[in-house]
């Protein structure tokens, strides 16, 4: 397993020889520093933790400047571990690169997705509506709320609320392209999240 943290700068198309067009999402990947290494003795599993974009120091608490310190490196404003890696292969204060990764490869990318505020339940479940004449009364409700013996909402019960900014995997999306030298991947289709927003892509858990 491999990973790296990026940021997401937005979409374009990429042309193959024979013409056709490929959608793909931009993402600056790298470069990391490797803040720290878990290990099972010391903290029960094996990880790598990754940091990227830095962050100014007054900015930041006196533990996270201290813990980028020990790395040699300044306080990171995105920081995530990437699990089920070679121990071997990483050290405190390295840098990982977009090049970590090629060209046909494919990685699973996590995001926070778009927060789209308080949603009804057909903005927010795909509902359909009542009937819209003036005389039903009846547009855009949530429905039955259940039985009324029960005295109770059932659990799961669809209903109106906050909707996005929820962390979502899209898995196995084809890497296109690697820009070694900007630091950036292509990959295909979309990716959770705004533009500018930070992601962590990894090695698809796929076959």
């Amino acid at each position: 397993m491999k990973g790296i943290l990026g940021k997401k700068l937005g979409m374009t198309q990429v042309f193959t020889p024979e013409g056709n067009v490929i959608p793909v999402t931009v993402i600056e990947a790298g470069p990391n520093v490797v803040l720290q290494k878990k290990n099972v003795e010391t903290d029960g599993y094996e990880a790598v933790q990754l940091g990227f974009s830095d962050k100014k120091e007054k900015r930041s608490n006196k533990p996270e400047i201290g813990h980028a310190k020990k790395a040699g490196s300044t306080p990171k404003r995105y920081v995530r571990e990437i699990r089920g890696i070679n121990l071997g292969e990483y050290e405190v204060g390295q840098e990982v690169k977009a090049d970590l990764f090629a060209e046909g490869e494919f990685v699973d990318v996590t995001g926070i997705s778009k927060g789209k505020g308080f949603a009804g339940v057909i903005k927010r479940w795909g509902q359909s509506t009542g009937p819209m004449s003036h005389g039903s009364r009846y547009h855009r409700g949530p429905g039955s709320m259940g039985s009324i013996q029960a005295n109770r909402v059932p659990k799961g019960k669809r209903l109106p609320g906050h909707m996005g900014s929820e962390t979502i995997t899209i898995q196995k999306l084809e890497v296109i392209r690697v820009d070694a030298e900007r630091n950036v991947i292509l990959v295909k289709g979309s990716v959770p999240g705004p533009k500018n927003g930070f992601v962590k892509v990894k090695q698809t858990v796929k076959n």
